[in-house]
């Protein structure tokens, strides 16, 4: 299996986005793990390198600036740009929101998408976006999650949310919603779906037999029926049909207990609360947010653009880090 090629789109020009991409593309263990190449303006990477302070070689940042990915290079340890011109985000204001930033970072993110539709990248990971600029700029944006399914083609229903943290992997039935709509969304089709994307996604990173624990959706899994029906009507016909097929599920289990269970490469949750709750009390800014469901593998950050940072070059790349190492794994070819 050959070396995977990550695209990391740099996100808010104004924010910590370009810094912690700068940080990642750098870091040792990413250049070890894969070959990475940065979707951006390079004179946006050169601005922020210069206000943080990095370079590379002990010298000042060495870029080589390619039109097609095709043209990249990772015999020598200058940085593979993928130029993308942004030139009203070059001289913005740092740490500011501004439609220039919105338009900008969603245009990056956008073309390292298509980058992986058509092949030339195993897999993406985004740096993080500023929703108001993303408004003020007129664009709709309700996450990524939306947005990669818009960009591919794929049903928004049958897109999920896979928090990474450790070896700690939480997927969502559903995410942005009212707790009353997300009930009203269990249905045995979506558990069904929910749990082939996890399994999917995780044999694409590499995961040879992937072992997946269900959650329920009521106290304790529902308590034999005593504190709600849907874990005996739903979740667990849900459950017994994809195992059917040959994937190794297995639940429903109470929400709240669950995450001690050990041997297990995925636990899918019901609500938004049940899995990001665990995962902000565990892995505070460490989590790597993967999109899956989608023709592609798309990783982003579980933090902001952190504006009152940006361009100080203190911003923690960790999560950026972790990110493109989960995506380093993917299967190529």
């Amino acid at each position: 299996m050959g070396v995977a090629v990550v695209a990391i789109a740099t996100g808010d020009p104004a924010g910590i986005g370009p810094e912690i991409s700068l940080k990642a593309a750098l870091d040792r263990r990413v250049r070890d793990a894969c070959n990475t190449i940065l979707v951006s303006d390079p004179r946006v990477i050169e601005r922020h390198a210069r206000a943080c302070g990095i370079k590379s070689c002990g010298v000042t940042l060495d870029l080589r600036v390619v039109d097609k990915i095709a043209d990249a290079d990772w015999s020598d340890d200058r940085l593979n740009v993928l130029d993308c011109p942004q030139p009203d985000a070059i001289a913005l204001e740092l740490g500011t929101q501004n439609a220039a930033s919105g338009r900008a970072s969603i245009a990056l993110v956008g073309r390292a998408v298509r980058a992986a539709l058509a092949g030339e990248v195993d897999a993406v990971v985004a740096a993080p976006q500023n929703e108001t600029s993303i408004a003020l700029a007129g664009i709709a944006f309700d996450g990524h999650p939306s947005f990669v399914a818009r960009e591919t083609s794929t049903d928004p229903d049958d897109v999920y949310l896979m928090l990474c943290f450790g070896d700690m992997k939480i997927v969502h039935a559903t995410l942005h919603r009212s707790v009353r709509q997300a009930i009203e969304m269990i249905t045995c089709e979506k558990v069904m779906r929910v749990i082939e994307a996890a399994d999917s996604a995780l044999k694409r990173l590499g995961v040879t037999a992937p072992k997946i624990a269900v959650s329920g959706l009521n106290p304790h899994a529902g308590e034999g029926g005593l504190f709600g029906r849907e874990e005996i009507e739903i979740i667990k016909p849900a459950i017994d049909a994809v195992a059917a097929r040959g994937i190794a599920a297995s639940g429903p289990f109470g929400a709240d207990t669950m995450f001690h269970m050990r041997g297990v490469d995925a636990f899918v949750v019901m609500l938004h609360d049940q899995g990001h709750i665990a995962a902000k009390l565990l892995a505070q800014n460490a989590a790597a947010a993967l999109t899956i469901g989608t023709p592609i593998l798309f990783a982003s950050v579980a933090h902001g653009s952190a504006h009152d940072i940006a361009g100080k070059g203190v911003a923690d790349a960790t999560a950026m880090v972790e990110a493109v190492l989960r995506m380093a794994r993917a299967k190529v070819g």
